[in-house]
């Protein structure tokens, strides 16, 4: 059996499969399909200081080849996810790597809830900085799709914790590696990408679109080839490690983002079709490196051959 453990920097992980955020929730919703210990880390939903309430209703919407979805970042808060027994506190009995995606409508939120988080981070293995959010008015996208917003929220990220942090890059930008090499030379430990691509849908019926915000973040498998390229672009561009995602729905998905160059793999949407797909890609990935000579997940990283 091939060592699928996987090092992200400080970053530990005992395979190199994650949870994208916010299709996992907590851990515990579906802890009895897919033990969330098993798994290289959980990705959280993304926390704010404050509560959140979301989007309005309707905010999700099948479409060909994937899904849109404005919820909105809905969340209960910091405090209440640390403290709470069943937030953060069950997820640590199970043992799990655990990253904590966050997210603020200010520069001054994103340092708050770092600080907090930092100040209690039994439990906690990195921060995700999620600056690429299209689902959410203030803040969000805006931050990761200008330079100057998204260095300056990586650098107060990093003046407020100790703890290792990753960035989450936006695919609604022109040139990633610009991005990705901002984030990383103002302190973020680790790059994850991509997030949702901004797009709508339209019930002709009604006439009306299909999510009450109009448009919202398209995922799935359609958006596979425009992640990939992206992943391949980025490990070329910065030397901080990867956790590539976008419309994996399989083992052989995952093996083209780690000979791509990612470190790691974020599984997202297809967790909605089917919780223990996460499982699945875990053992396709050490099939895929035991029938082809590897003897670690390393060994394949970054790998891809000329034509």
């Amino acid at each position: 059996m091939a060592d699928l453990s996987v090092q992200l920097g400080k970053i530990h992980l005992r395979n190199p499969v994650v949870t994208a955020s916010g299709t996992f929730g907590y851990g515990r919703e579906y802890a009895e399909y897919c033990p969330p210990e098993k798994l290289g880390a959980v990705t959280v939903k993304g926390i704010s200081v404050f509560p959140w309430d979301g989007n309005p209703t309707p905010r999700t919407a099948e479409v060909c080849g994937g899904m849109l979805n404005s919820i909105g970042l809905q969340n209960p808060g910091v405090e209440k996810f640390l403290h709470d027994p069943e937030y953060l506190p069950a997820l640590r009995k199970t043992g799990a790597t655990v990253i904590v995606n966050i997210w603020g409508r200010s520069m001054e939120d994103y340092r708050e809830v770092a600080a907090t988080i930092d100040a209690e981070p039994d439990g906690v293995a990195a921060l995700e900085i999620n600056i690429s959010c299209p689902n959410i008015k203030e803040g969000g996208i805006a931050f990761g799709t200008d330079i100057s917003l998204a260095s300056k929220v990586v650098s107060g990220v990093r003046s407020a914790t100790k703890l290792p942090i990753i960035t989450k890059l936006s695919p609604n930008v022109t040139r990633i590696t610009d991005f990705a090499k901002a984030v990383a030379d103002s302190g973020s430990d680790a790059i994850s990408l991509i997030n949702t691509l901004l797009g709508m849908a339209i019930d002709i019926r009604s006439r009306k679109p299909k999510i009450a915000s109009v448009t919202g973040g398209f995922s799935g498998p359609s958006i596979k080839p425009v992640a990939l390229r992206m992943v391949h672009e980025t490990a070329k561009a910065v030397n901080i490690p990867i956790i590539g995602m976008g419309g994996i729905c399989c083992a052989d998905d995952a093996v083209e983002f780690l000979l791509a160059g990612a470190d790691a793999v974020g599984i997202g949407t297809a967790i909605f079709a089917d919780p223990t797909i996460p499982l699945q890609v875990i053992e396709g990935i050490n099939k895929y490196l035991d029938s082809n000579g590897f003897s670690k997940v390393s060994d394949i990283v970054g790998k891809l051959e000329k034509c």
